[in-house]
């Protein structure tokens, strides 16, 4: 029994591929090693800017290739025309020392440069009409194809070599009075071997030109693809939940550097609305439980009791309060929504602002008169902006209800209306109530955000909200300032 409880881990311990995973792992570190790197290789043969590079590559090396083309046909046709210049410029002298001098001057003047000639770089052969050698430094005619023009191209033995050996030579066949042919050549064995040597040099250099390109374009495809995994892993952070990653960056300005700032200003901008969302989801779950709880007694009450016709009532009336309260709540989120999506700019056309803001004063003058608030009002005259009339009064309503809902019981409130120098129409709304603390004030234009003093009055906290929305469609600036004591609104509109 010990033994095959023994026996069972033992198994698994020498397993074979357990066994085989240890060798790999010890023995064969290089090879992974060497794996790795290959498809990390493969991976970076893939990417698009290898492909470019390769691209470029081709280009380069092809105009690389034609230009040394053009320099190597150059040089070689040049040195062929010295060439062949040279021996022309022989044979006319030849030809010259034999009409001159005749036979016997010939035959000197070839035995001379014969003996000069060292290197053997010159090729003489003067032969009778039946191709005899008379003189020369060549022992036969060579037997090989001539061209239309007497230039051929024949195989030149090398005296000084130890074995048999042959080189090209290039001469041209001249015919002299009396039937006598006369040869004069060139070894182009310096030739070939100044050619072979071009050839030679220029094959190195499109082979070195080909290689730089790839290694340049390896190198900048591995820095780039290293800068776009780094842009890949931390999407794939952000994607995971972690969304306050953002893309590093190098300082330098570069493209990369430029498409990093503006993915960090997009994700910034994402973590804010997320949290926005986040903040009004919260918001929406604890402002509503409240009404959603209440009414929900107040419907068990009544099935759970026989109250009276006035209690039914009552009860009746309060929970179509409370419904009424949800809707508008919601109807005023989708308000909101739909302005700031854009949706309402159809709706824009022109009309006279100086209009809309007395009639809305005219609204809410009632209101204030029963809470016994003096309202101001000094507008300028007539004022065509364009526009959505019916979001920019219920801006104003929202804006005025605040004045006169926080505004105590003998207060004041003042509404100006004026044209700017730079085309620009500001409405200010002052009122005598508590104002906003300057650490809140960006925060009361969020939805459902509401201060400490203000939680029991009626209201949603959207209010604003729908004005801060209504104020970005028209391209408007909205500020709060102090007014000791009160608050001082500021809307700054354009005026067409």
């Amino acid at each position: 029994m010990v033994l095959g409880t023994l026996f069972v881990p033992l198994t698994k311990l020498f397993h074979p591929s357990i066994l085989l995973k240890k060798f790999i792992s010890r023995s064969y570190t290089p090879v992974v090693a060497i794996g790795t790197v290959l498809i990390r290789l493969l991976k970076l043969l893939r990417t698009s800017t290898f492909r470019l590079a390769l691209l470029y590559m081709l280009l380069f090396s092809s105009s690389v290739l034609i230009l040394f083309s053009f320099i190597y046909w150059e040089t070689v046709a040049y040195m062929a025309q010295q060439t062949d210049a040279t021996i022309e410029a022989e044979i006319e002298g030849l030809k010259e020392q034999y009409l001159q001098q005749g036979l016997a001057g010939l035959l000197t003047v070839i035995n001379e440069r014969i003996a000069r000639n060292t290197g053997q770089s010159s090729v003489y052969l003067l032969t009778t009409p039946g191709y005899k050698p008379l003189a020369g430094n060549l022992n036969r005619w060579p037997h090989v194809p001539e061209s239309p023009d007497g230039w051929v191209n024949f195989p030149l033995e090398d005296s000084n070599a130890k074995k048999l050996q042959f080189h090209q030579a290039r001469g041209r066949r001249f015919l002299l009075q009396g039937g006598l042919h006369l040869l004069v050549g060139r070894d182009v064995r310096e030739l070939k071997a100044t050619q072979d040597l071009i050839m030679h040099a220029l094959g190195w250099g499109l082979a070195m030109t080909v290689a730089l390109a790839l290694l340049g374009g390896l190198m900048m495809s591995w820095s780039t693809l290293r800068r776009l995994e780094t842009i890949n892993q931390t999407c794939r952070d952000i994607m995971t939940g972690d969304l306050s990653r953002r893309i590093p960056t190098k300082d330098i300005g570069d493209d990369f550097d430029q498409l990093a700032d503006n993915l960090n200003a997009m994700l910034e901008k994402i973590e804010i609305l997320m949290a926005g969302v986040r903040q009004v989801a919260d918001n929406i779950a604890h402002d509503l439980r409240t009404p959603l709880t209440r009414l929900r007694n107040r419907l068990e009450l009544l099935h759970g009791q026989a109250p009276t016709d006035q209690q039914c009532g009552e009860l009746i009336e309060k929970n179509i309060t409370e419904a009424d309260q949800l809707l508008a709540t919601f109807n005023a989120l989708l308000r909101i929504a739909q302005i700031e999506s854009g949706s309402r700019l159809s709706h824009h056309t022109q009309f006279d602002f100086a209009t809309l803001v007395q009639d809305a004063v005219e609204l809410y003058e009632a209101l204030a008169q029963e809470k016994s608030q003096q309202v101001s009002v000094q507008l300028t005259p007539p004022i065509t902006i364009y526009g959505d009339r019916d979001l920019l009064f219920q801006a104003l309503a929202n804006l005025l209800d605040n004045a006169v809902k926080y505004t105590p019981i003998g207060g004041s409130i003042k509404i100006t209306l004026t044209v700017l120098a730079n085309s620009l129409i500001e409405l200010r709304i002052i009122d005598t109530g508590p104002g906003i603390p300057a650490k809140a004030r960006a925060q009361v234009f969020e939805r459902f955000f509401r201060l400490e003093h203000s939680r029991n009055t009626p209201g949603n906290g959207l209010g604003l909200s729908l004005v801060a929305a209504v104020a970005k469609l028209h391209h408007s600036c909205l500020k709060l300032e102090d007014q000791t004591p009160g608050l001082c609104v500021i809307w700054l509109l354009p005026q067409e």
